[in-house]
C-alpha cells in the first residue's frame, strides 16, 4: 500500500504522489520563540519527525524545512516587558526549543531558516503582489487585498469571505481597503526593529515570512506543508492566498496535527495551565515523553494528564525490556524489514496507534520465544522490532537513547555484579536469609533483579 495522507485542502485522504519521483519537499511551521516550549510545541515536533522518518524509510530523499519566526509581535512585547533586546529573547528561547527537539530524538531539519535572514525574498514577494494588483501600500504598511482573491480566499479553512472577521493583525485598521486585509509589512515604529524596503522601513508580517522561506528552499511548488491545526486560519490561509496570488502553486498537501490540552482546556498563561517540556522531563525519561507525545494519531487531540504519561512510560518500558533481554540472548541484531502490517499502518495517514499495536504484538511474540529459549525467533523479532522503533524514533539501541541510563552505568554494573555474586554465594551455601537481604537492599536502592535460566539479570527501576 502506498502512502496516503489526509489533506486539509481537500478535506480527505489522498495518495501521496511526490512532485519529483524519489524526492519529498516538506515545510513545517516552527517556533515563534517568545518563551520556552510547552508540550504542544513538542507534540508537533515529534509528529512531523515521524513523518520525516517514514518518508526516509520509504526510500525518499527528503528536504525537511522547519522555520523560525524570530521577529514577531509577541517577541517584541516580551522584549518591552523584560527590557531584554528582541533578538536576545528570540535567540535564548530558540536554543531551548532546539534542546527540546534534541532531547526528544527529533532529527535535525535539512534547513532551519530564520525570518530575519530572508527580508530580500519578502520584498520580492511583496513587489510581485503589488505589481499584480493583489497588495497595496498605505502609510508605510503593505496589505494583501483580500477582495482581489475573493473567489479563492477561504478555501483551505472552508470559510466564506462574508463570514470572516477583520484581520486584526495591525493597528490603523481605518487605513485598509477592507478590514479583512492582512498585513504583509508593518511600517516602522519607535523602539521596534526595522528593515529598509521600497515602501519605507518596517518589519515583516507573520504570514509573509513563511511564504518567502518555503519557496526559497523548496521552490514555487512543493509537496507537503505542515503545522498545528490552530494555524489553518489565518496563518496558512494567508500563506496560500499570497503565494498563489503571486503565481506560485505552493503546497500540494496540507497536514495539520491536533492540539494538546490540559483538563480539556487549551494551554494558556492566563488560565495558568501551561505544561512545559521541562515539567515532563522531571516526570519521565525523554524517550518515554517522546512515546507519549507520538503514540496518538497526529490528527487527534491529546488531553494531558500525569496518569497518561505514566501509562505511556510503562508501555515503552515493556518494549525496552524485551529489547534488552533479547540482546542478552541473541546479541546486537541489526534492524531488518518492518512487518507488512506496520508499513500498512504507517502508510494509512501515519497510523501510529495501529503501528504501535504491531510493535507490542511482536514484543509479546518475542517474550514468549525468550521464555522458551528460542533464539532464532528472538533474533527475527528483535530485528523487526528495531526496524519499527527506528521509524518511530524509539529504538533503545540507537542514538540518542543508547547508553542514556546514566553516565556511571559501567560503575553501577560493576557494583551490582558484586552484590549479585554475594547473593549467589549465599544461596549456594543455603543462607537464604542473607540472599534475601541482599535482594531487598538492591530493590530499596532501585535495582530490580530477575532470576532466569541464563542467570540473574538486573535493571534500574523506572518511576
Amino acid at each position: 500500500m502506498s502512502l496516503r495522507l489526509y489533506d486539509t485542502g481537500t478535506r480527505g485522504i489522498r495518495e501521496f504522489v511526490p512532485l519529483k519521483a524519489g524526492w519529498a519537499g516538506v515545510y513545517v511551521c516552527g517556533a515563534t520563540p517568545q518563551a520556552a516550549p510547552h508540550i504542544g510545541h513538542m507534540r508537533s515536533g515529534v509528529s512531523y519527525d515521524i513523518l520525516f522518518r517514514w518518508l526516509l524509510a520509504s526510500g525518499y530523499d527528503v528536504t525537511f524545512v522547519r522555520n523560525l519566526t524570530d521577529v514577531d509581535d509577541k517577541i517584541i512585547a516580551v522584549a518591552a516587558e523584560t527590557g531584554v533586546p528582541w533578538f536576545a529573547v528570540a535567540e535564548a528561547n530558540q536554543r531551548i526549543f532546539n534542546r527540546g527537539y534534541d532531547h526528544l530524538g527529533c532529527l535535525p531539519p535539512t534547513a532551519e531558516p530564520r525570518a530575519t535572514g530572508h527580508v530580500p525574498e519578502m520584498i520580492t514577494l511583496m513587489r510581485r503582489l503589488i505589481d499584480g494588483g493583489h497588495a497595496y501600500e498605505v502609510g508605510g504598511d503593505v496589505y494583501f487585498d483580500v477582495a482581489s482573491w475573493a473567489d479563492r480566499y477561504g478555501a483551505l479553512s472552508n470559510q466564506r469571505l462574508e463570514n470572516m472577521r477583520p484581520a486584526g493583525d495591525s493597528p490603523g485598521e481605518e487605513t485598509k481597503r477592507d478590514p479583512r486585509d492582512f498585513a504583509l509589512w508593518k511600517g516602522a515604529k519607535p523602539g521596534e526593529p526595522s528593515w529598509e524596503t521600497p515602501w519605507g522601513p518596517g518589519r515583516p508580517g507573520w504570514h509573509l515570512e513563511c511564504s518567502a522561506m518555503a519557496t526559497k528552499y523548496l521552490g514555487p511548488v512543493f509537496d507537503i506543508h505542515g503545522g498545528g491545526v490552530d494555524l489553518i486560519f489565518p496563518h496558512h490561509e494567508n500563506e496560500v492566498a499570497q503565494s498563489t496570488a503571486a503565481g506560485d502553486d505552493f503546497a500540494r498537501y496540507w497536514m495539520h496535527n491536533g492540539l494538546l490540552t490540559v483538563n480539556g482546556e487549551k494551554m494558556s498563561k492566563s488560565v495558568g495551565n501551561v505544561v512545559l517540556l521541562s515539567d515532563l522531563l522531571e516526570k519521565a525519561r525523554p524517550v518515554e515523553v517522546r512515546y507519549y507525545l507520538g503514540a496518538a494519531h497526529y490528527r487527534s487531540m491529546i488531553d494531558y494528564s500525569d496518569e497518561a504519561l505514566h501509562e505511556a512510560a510503562t508501555a515503552y518500558q515493556r518494549i525496552e525490556g524485551f529489547v534488552t533481554r533479547a540482546v542478552e540472548l541473541a546479541g546486537r541484531v541489526e534492524p531488518s524489514a518492518a512487518p507488512a502490517a506496520f508499513a500498512n499502518a504507517m502508510n494509512d495517514d501515519l497510523g501510529v496507534p495501529q503501528a504501535l499495536a504491531v510493535v507490542h504484538e511482536a514484543v509479546r511474540e518475542g517474550n514468549t520465544a525468550l521464555s522458551g529459549g528460542d533464539k532464532d525467533t528472538v533474533t527475527r523479532v528483535l530485528g523487526e522490532v528495531r526496524a519499527m522503533l527506528g521509524v518511530l524514533g524509539l529504538d533503545p539501541l540507537s542514538d540518542p537513547w543508547e547508553g542514556t541510563g546514566d553516565d556511571l552505568s559501567d560503575v553501577v554494573d560493576a557494583l551490582v555484579s558484586v552484590a549479585l555474586d554475594q547473593r549467589q554465594a549465599a544461596r549456594a551455601r543455603k543462607d537464604y536469609a542473607a540472599a534475601d537481604a541482599i535482594r531487598d537492599r538492591l530493590i530499596a536502592a532501585g535495582i530490580l533483579i530477575e532470576d532466569t535460566p541464563r542467570g540473574t539479570r538486573w535493571e534500574l527501576k523506572r518511576s
